[in-house]
């Protein structure tokens, strides 16, 4: 595959690195906000426990140590699951989408770099072989 056709997979359609950083992370942070904010007022938890609870929810990390109680805070956690872990991987993807570009373009130029260094050792090889052989 050419430079030009790995760039061309690589390289990230949309706005500008600092555009789309920003919005992902006001993105994230008002849905975190929505639910910090909706889980004080279905749970009657304090503002810390509920961002701390949404910071679990968000991240995937593992099942928060709270647990909603009632009904109307259970589904709304489900509901806040769904959309903020899709805004918290949105915020990381965009926000280093431009680094992860740059290392795949790196990572693909240095394999195929070492590739043509193995094909053009083994026709070197091939080639005394076959020389070698001619002379016997």
């Amino acid at each position: 595959m050419t430079k030009e056709g790995i760039a061309r997979i690589v390289r990230h359609p949309l706005s500008p690195f600092k555009r789309r950083a920003l919005f992902s992370i006001v993105i994230l942070a008002i849905v975190m906000a929505i639910g910090t904010i909706g889980m004080m007022f279905l749970e009657g938890w304090d503002p810390v426990t509920s961002f701390y609870f949404m910071a679990l929810l968000a991240t995937a990390a593992e099942g928060p140590a709270l647990s909603p109680v009632t009904v109307a805070g259970k589904l709304f956690a489900s509901l806040m699951a769904f959309v903020s872990v899709g805004a918290a991987i949105s915020a990381i993807t965009f926000a280093f989408g431009s680094l992860l570009g740059y290392a795949l373009r790196e990572g693909f130029a240095y394999v195929e770099k070492e590739e043509d260094k193995l094909k053009t050792r083994i026709e070197h090889k091939d080639q005394a072989h076959s020389s070698t052989d001619r002379e016997d």
